[in-house]
């Protein structure tokens, strides 16, 4: 298990960002429908009081638009700072939205699926600058 990173610089230098091939979908349940069928294809479940936002790998048959998935291989500390707001403000900058997911050990950033390339350039960027 590796050590979490804290502090900014570390965690923008090691971000290395990877890039998913898959795209994914943001879809919604309410509070009393069943998800069971969609267990295969989760990547994330967040339930909120409206009911469960799941985050799946896309498939044609839910509407909605195409996110990438681009995980930031760094073990960041959960109580480290700077690190969404310095990606989302890069990614901002050049208008790209960007939805975080932060796990135990990597945080998961989604994009438009059409602005993916622009999206991991843009990180891989930001991670070489903090490097030197």
């Amino acid at each position: 298990m590796s050590t979490p990173v804290s502090d900014l610089q570390g965690m923008l230098a090691g971000m290395e960002p990877e890039l998913r091939e898959r795209p994914f979908r943001f879809v919604e349940h309410g509070p009393d429908n069943d998800f069971i069928d969609l267990l295969g294809t989760m990547f994330a479940f967040i339930r909120e009081d409206e009911g469960a936002s799941l985050v799946i790998h896309a498939k044609e048959d839910h509407p909605g638009p195409l996110f990438a998935c681009i995980t930031l291989r760094v073990h960041s500390d959960l109580e480290g700072v700077g690190l969404t707001a310095a990606v989302a403000t890069a990614l901002a900058e050049a208008g790209i939205a960007c939805n975080v997911i932060a796990a135990f050990h990597h945080d998961h950033l989604f994009v438009p699926w059409g602005k993916r390339a622009a999206a991991l350039a843009i990180l891989t960027q930001l991670s070489q600058d903090a490097r030197r």
